[in-house]
């Protein structure tokens, strides 16, 4: 039997604020680019990296706009089950809270997990490429970036703010 009592108006935090609000990426886009240079200088100064700055601004675009697509990428796969005609509860779960049913918490954590498997490799095999760091070091400092830029806020009910 069809559901067509879910809606895709209750999607994921913040991407349905962002377009439902425009503004706010007046304040996301800024604030995630400082987050993600915050997390890259302070890491390369606890790993002891000398050239923290060069490295950091010679990765930053690439380290923001594919932390981005990251978090597009599990985003797209957190509205598949709205798209495929699945078990309405599920799908809400999903959609407005993911700890109201196992199956939904479940599929945001394979959503999350997809996206941090993402952060790492955009960071590690991409951003860090050309910036002369030795491998250990662009293997520490893409995991301290999965680690503190993960999409936590994929599992943030979204119902809190209906």
């Amino acid at each position: 039997m069809k559901n067509t009592d879910v809606r895709l108006y209750n999607v994921i935090f913040p991407a349905w604020l962002l377009w439902i609000i425009p503004m706010t990426w007046l304040i996301v886009i800024p604030a995630n680019l400082a987050i993600d240079f915050t997390v890259i200088y302070l890491t390369m100064r606890f790993m002891g990296v000398e050239n923290r700055k060069e490295v950091a601004k010679r990765s930053i675009v690439a380290v923001w706009m594919l932390g981005f697509a990251a978090d597009i990428i599990g985003s797209a796969l957190m509205f598949a089950p709205a798209f495929l005609d699945m078990n309405a509860d599920f799908v809400n779960g999903v959609m407005m809270n993911p700890f109201t049913n196992l199956w939904a918490f479940l599929w945001v954590t394979v959503c999350f997990i997809i996206s941090a498997i993402c952060i790492y490799l955009f960071n590690y095999k991409v951003c860090y490429k050309n910036t002369g760091l030795e491998e250990w070091h662009k293997k520490k400092l893409a995991l301290f970036m999965t680690i503190f830029t993960a999409p936590y806020l994929f599992y943030l009910p979204t119902e809190w703010f209906y």
